[in-house]
């Protein structure tokens, strides 16, 4: 996939961009542009179109992606200089209108040794992400911390923080990483460097139109028009594939893909041999109502057995979604035949309001629109001090909906979390849990949730889940899946201007009571089969907790994974084993998704040896 790496305020020898850029290009072998300057370098891998350097008398800019200049006159300048060169001269303006200016998916670093200043940003929906770290004086950045481990400065130290946040959310949320002193940066926001001091800001924000009055036939005909132009725009001349799930919005990006082509798209999807996880009817159903040239693989418990190594290697932080396994299958089919560019239909869920927790929070958000008086005086002493009221299942389910509706945002999307459940102090040694603190992801998700300016429920939930569930987590599952089959990716649901278009739809066109991404689906009529429009959310969910019941090899691989685990002082071993004997026996699903996080941690600090 690439990826740009470097440094400033630092006289490092020759051979060091070279030796921090590898780690980009380990997979692809795209090939790395590298400048240097007298206490500074920049390195870029990217295949063929997807980097621009730009250097002269002490400034060096360089773009990683597909970045865009929408500015009719800054567009022509950049068509005929090159985007870093036009983006050069937008740097005397300031770090914030440069990177206003700049759109589409990318990375952009400006060092200028003249000022001793330094700017580093990463696009609107930080689908690629930038790591940074201060030593000093000395800034040091890559798109992939691995490059950080490389320079001399940096070379990282284990945050118990960050692996703590990482069996919370099964990823390590941004800002923060795995490693001391590392920082990501946000979605939409650019780091300023200056003089061995830096300061991290915003240069945009989703801003929700909330009280849109157009008709539902502009906005539709508006909403197709920009998602077709996004779709032509992502293909450009590559040959392009497209995930094929069967849901809504892997269906929608392979029916405009085929139509913005004039002919059949590549499409591929993965199965699964286990009862409630094959989704592959409704792939199919979609291929040949689009007429797509349709692709299928069936991942075996071997299969996931053999590439847990390879995709816990891949990435730089510890990453525990299970689905990032079938992505990779799913790719790696693609690469085969020639396709190098894959289209994802992530975002849409994020954008348009499709997660089922945005009608959840709906239904508890109703208790908060009763009168405390009422809630506190009449209905909770009714429904807690009923006498023998946990045997009525009613009140139970009265009793259960109070306690949750009266945890505030955004902590109650948590009320289920895994973690929670089993207690910090029974998963982590007392010595890892004194070096974190357990109330930091809340903490985390709290400043996140607080940052949006929206009045709706749904549109907070939104702009949350653009950065934790979208950027954090289903951005990077798919990213290092093709990277390590090989392949780019593009997410057309996240160009800027169906981003925008979104931004400009009513709360109840995407939540309508508790119908989810309402104008989404109503404007898709037509377009996608019936059955897909009202099918159950479910994507590639990989059946591990089943298969762990009845596989060797991946029984073996998971028993092997804990027992190392067990020796880093990290979780209890009584832990593990009470997981593993007990809990995974009554609930194959559920606690199988904590084996898998924590083998995945054991399989991350195996692939990476020297952390």
């Amino acid at each position: 996939m690439g990826g740009i790496c470097g440094w400033i305020g630092f006289a490092g020898a020759p051979e060091l961009l070279d030796t921090m850029a590898a780690p980009l290009s380990r997979f692809d072998r795209s090939p790395v542009q590298a400048r240097r300057g007298q206490r500074s370098g920049v390195a870029v891998a990217a295949q063929a179109g997807s980097a621009d350097v730009f250097q002269r008398d002490g400034l060096l800019v360089a773009l990683w992606g597909q970045p865009r200049l929408d500015d009719p006159a800054l567009a022509a300048q950049a068509a005929a200089q090159g985007v870093a060169a036009t983006v050069a001269g937008l740097w005397p303006q300031g770090a914030q209108r440069t990177c206003a200016q700049v759109h589409g998916c990318f990375t952009l670093a400006i060092i200028d040794e003249r000022s001793g200043e330094a700017l580093l940003a990463t696009d609107r929906m930080g689908v690629q992400p930038l790591t940074w770290q201060l030593a000093g004086e000395t800034l040091v950045f890559g798109s992939s911390a691995d490059c950080l481990l490389r320079h001399p400065l940096t070379p990282g130290v284990l945050d118990h923080q960050g692996l703590y946040n990482y069996v919370y959310f099964h990823m390590v949320p941004s800002p923060g990483t795995v490693y001391q002193g590392q920082q990501r940066l946000l979605p939409g926001h650019f780091l300023h460097y200056r003089q061995g001091r830096v300061e991290e800001q915003a240069y945009w924000r989703m801003q929700f139109e909330e009280d849109g009055k157009r008709s539902f036939g502009e906005l539709k005909e508006e909403f197709l028009s920009v998602l077709r132009h996004s779709v032509k725009e992502a293909a450009g001349e590559r040959k392009v594939g497209a995930f094929l799930s069967g849901g809504t919005d892997s269906s929608t990006i392979a029916g405009m893909l085929t139509q913005v082509g004039g002919v059949a798209a590549d499409t591929y999807s993965i199965g699964f041999q286990a009862q409630g996880y094959d989704e592959m009817d409704y792939a199919r159903l979609a291929s040949r109502h689009f007429g797509t040239r349709h692709h299928e693989y069936y991942v075996t418990p071997e299969d996931v057995a053999n590439a847990i190594p390879q995709v816990a290697a891949v990435f730089d932080q510890p990453f525990g979604n299970a689905s990032a396994v079938p992505a990779f299958y799913c790719a790696r089919m693609a690469q085969a035949d020639g396709v190098t560019r894959m289209f994802g239909g992530d975002g849409g869920d994020e954008l348009f309001g499709g997660n089922e927790r945005y009608a959840k929070q709906h239904v508890f958000e109703l208790y908060e629109r009763v009168p405390r008086l009422v809630r506190k005086a009449l209905l909770e002493p009714a429904v807690f001090n009923f006498p023998g009221g946990e045997r009525v299942r009613l009140l139970r389910k009265a009793r259960s909906y109070i306690e949750q509706a009266s945890v505030g945002m955004p902590a109650r999307l948590e009320t289920y979390n895994l973690l929670g459940r089993y207690g910090a102090q029974q998963v982590f040694t007392d010595d890892f849990l004194a070096a974190a603190d357990i109330g930091n992801p809340i903490a985390t998700l709290e400043r996140n949730y607080g940052r949006s300016e929206a009045r709706s429920l749904i549109n907070r939930m939104l702009a949350l889940d653009l950065q934790v569930t979208l950027a954090d987590n289903d951005l990077p599952k798919v990213m290092k899946a093709c990277e390590l089959a090989g392949v780019e990716v593009a997410f057309p649901f996240l160009n800027d201007k169906v981003v925008a278009f979104s931004a400009g739809l009513t709360p109840q066109q995407k939540l309508n009571g508790t119908q989810l991404r309402w104008f989404f689906k109503e404007a898709l009529r037509g377009f996608l089969p019936d059955a897909i429009i009202t099918k159950q959310k479910h994507g590639f969910g990989l059946p591990f907790g089943v298969w762990l019941q009845e596989h060797a090899q991946l029984q073996q691989l998971a028993a092997d994974s804990l027992s190392d685990l067990k020796a880093r002082k990290v979780v209890r071993g009584e832990f593990i084993e009470q997981l593993v004997g007990t809990h995974l026996k009554e609930h194959a699903g559920y606690h199988g998704t904590m084996v898998w996080v924590l083998m995945m941690l054991e399989q991350w600090f195996r692939a990476h040896r020297n952390v």
